[in-house]
């Protein structure tokens, strides 16, 4: 026989040994091949190893809480009895043509996930059956399929019930993993929605096998007060609710409103004090953005409010902003419309006056053509206001679409306030010389007029630089903390935040990082994280310069880049590993709330404001999810009825 020559798996013949069914919970089909009773991967063979690897990577949960003994094999038991019952219920399913249950659930998330009402599922099964008509003509089964989709319930009742169960079944998925992660997090906002209610946006960020989740765990109503005693009482209930365990809780982050961050009465001061100990309490990083971008001298603030004015006056009718348009395409402009100011978004004025400034010449010609004035369009102390506001919104608004960016560690949000800081100082110097590089629009205009108040606009970025300077105060301190997960080589473990831990052990968390600093194996996965991470970011500021943003949102993510290269280390550094996952899962930001009421009002709007909050939650929770219901099991526990 050649040696070299390598035996196929299929040729050795490999049986199934009884004994992996309790040590791994994997028992065999009807073919013979190993089929995992927790979560039902099949695998093409009877391969010991891949079995073992398998058990240990994705069910240690499991593992931990079944040792081996009596209480594995009773886990294991109740496992076999699950999956024949799967099985009968599976067979009597396809019988009796449940598979229309099966389609209502399917079509109902369908509809949740485009945040659509409930009647739209009768509209849905109108036009299918109606398409089906002349789409199966030629089948010989016509009848059939179009008496199948008849017989599929999706009555507005129906599809409400089926939003419920989903919901509440991605719920039971939630709370599973949040439990089995080493920690989370939790950021919390409120909104009135359009009832009037006060609604509680409590998302959760873990580390499970899969990475860094980001979930909406409850929308939670307030009826009465919004205090911070109402919001942490309403928030402890629902984590005992649903057996949350909070001594796995290491951070909170909320906007600065004094229901939230008062000294005594807010929410993360009333929290801490429920749970006994501190924890991590951050800022909301875009809010506090938001805030020291609003530090524009008030003569700066008026000029956007008539740049609004003169947007409105000739967008608002519909006759004037039909002649503009055709105005900018005879003179063929470089836009081709201008930009409505969006209120709830503040730096959405950055576009609009940027917008607004390249078409200023066509904007007074259309303004004169229509007998409207507005001196301050000669003013050349006006217009010199415009220009800076253009290039220091532009630059204000380039940081917020940085920070809003999907998948940075909370240390990288830290570093991009950080580096902002620094260029406000260049800004500064940058007026100081009177070169005006980084305000190109002002420069253009300095060309054409005789001076402008240098000394003015200095000050406006100064006072700017001073607001940013007194912010991000609790990023600035725990800067070592949250740098850890990315360079744990280069930070000293004693100047870690260890209170908010209180599963890790210190000494021994300093005892494995001695070990770690010395292998160079893990050595390098860190070196090489380093690598990647400059790699990425490199790609990052060329796409950025370019206004390329949807490219951005396709590179790797940074906190899936950091949760790979930790997921690599072996369990031997537990302590290590779970400061890394817990540091992991702070939320630097409640962004993610904001994009929730955004959805929320768009789900409960003004043709749908009598939606009971059960239902808004089960649609908001439906929407926004990156979790798949399991609509197998739920349908085959549905009650099958006829459509009706």
């Amino acid at each position: 026989m050649d040696k070299g020559k390598k035996r196929k798996i299929s040729e050795e013949n490999r049986m199934f040994n009884d004994t992996w069914t309790e040590s791994f919970a994997f028992s065999t089909n009807k073919t013979g091949l190993p089929v995992c009773l927790i979560c039902g991967e099949k695998f093409a063979n009877n391969k010991k190893s891949n079995i073992a690897r398998h058990f240990q990577n994705k069910h240690t949960a499991f593992a931990e809480k079944y040792p081996d003994g009596d209480e594995r094999r009773k886990a294991i038991a109740e496992l076999m009895r699950k999956v024949d019952r799967s099985k009968n219920n599976f067979k009597n399913w396809v019988k009796s043509a449940n598979s229309t249950t099966y389609a209502s659930f399917v079509a109902t998330q369908e509809i949740v996930k485009h945040g659509k009402p409930f009647t739209d599922g009768e509209y849905i099964k109108e036009a299918f059956i109606k398409i089906s008509e002349h789409l199966y003509m030629d089948f010989k089964n016509k009848n059939e399929i179009v008496q199948k989709i008849k017989d599929m319930p999706l009555s507005a009742k129906t599809v409400k019930d089926r939003t419920l169960k989903m919901a509440e079944n991605i719920s039971k998925q939630q709370i599973q993993d949040i439990n089995s992660a080493v920690a989370y997090s939790i950021a919390c906002d409120e909104s009135k929605d359009k009832g009037d209610i006060e609604q509680i946006a409590l998302f959760c960020r873990y580390v499970n096998s899969f990475g860094p989740q980001e979930e909406l765990i409850e929308l939670i109503p307030l009826k009465d007060q919004t205090r911070g005693e109402d919001i942490c009482k309403a928030v402890l209930d629902f984590l005992s609710a649903k057996k949350i365990n909070t001594n796995h809780l290491v951070s909170v982050a909320t906007d600065g409103a004094p229901s939230m961050r008062g000294a005594q009465k807010g929410f993360v001061a009333l929290l801490q004090k429920a749970l006994g100990r501190t924890l991590l309490s951050f800022h909301c990083i875009l809010h506090q953005e938001a805030l020291c971008a609003q530090t524009f001298p008030p003569e700066c603030t008026k000029v956007m409010d008539v740049v609004i004015q003169i947007v409105n006056k000739i967008m608002a009718k519909g006759l004037n902003h039909h002649q503009f348009r055709l105005l900018l395409d005879e003179v063929e402009s470089t836009y081709s419309d201008l930009l409505l100011h969006n209120k709830v978004r503040w730096l959405s004025r950055g576009e609009v006056l940027k917008r607004f400034v390249t078409c200023l010449e066509e904007v007074k010609t259309f303004l004169a053509s229509k007998e409207l004035t507005f001196a301050e369009l000669e003013q050349p102390e006006w217009l010199e206001k415009l220009h800076f506001m253009v290039a220091m919104t532009a630059h204000l608004n380039t940081l917020n679409t940085t920070l809003q960016g999907k998948g940075g560690t909370a240390l990288h949000m830290l570093e991009e306030v950080l580096a902002f800081e620094r260029k406000l100082t260049v800004f500064v110097k940058d007026f100081q010389r009177g070169t005006l590089s980084h305000f190109p629009s002002l420069r253009e205009f300095k060309q054409s007029h005789d001076t402008i108040n240098l000394e003015y606009f200095k000050s406006a970025i100064t006072a700017m630089q001073s607001s940013f300077g007194k912010r991000f105060c609790g990023f600035r301190e725990e800067k070592n903390t949250l740098s850890f997960p990315v360079t744990p080589l280069a930070i000293d473990p004693s100047l870690l935040n260890m209170t908010a831990f209180p599963g890790v052990s210190q000494p021994d968390l300093e005892l494995e990082m001695a070990d770690i600093a010395d292998k160079d194996i893990w050595v390098s996965k860190f070196k090489c994280l380093t690598a990647t991470l400059e790699d990425v970011a490199r790609q990052k500021a060329i796409l950025a310069q370019n206004h390329k943003w949807s490219d951005i949102e396709n590179l790797p993510k940074q906190d899936k880049l950091v949760f790979e290269t930790w997921n690599a280390i072996p369990n031997t550094y537990i302590n290590t590993k779970k400061y890394a996952f817990g540091v992991l899962s702070i939320f630097s930001s409640t962004y993610v709330c904001e994009q929730v009421f955004s959805n929320m009002n768009y789900i409960k709007n003004k043709h749908r404001s009598c939606l009971t909050d059960d239902s808004l939650q089960a649609c908001v929770k439906m929407k926004v999810t990156s979790y798949s219901p399991d609509v197998q099991t739920l349908s085959t526990e549905v009650q099958e009825q006829k459509s009706h």
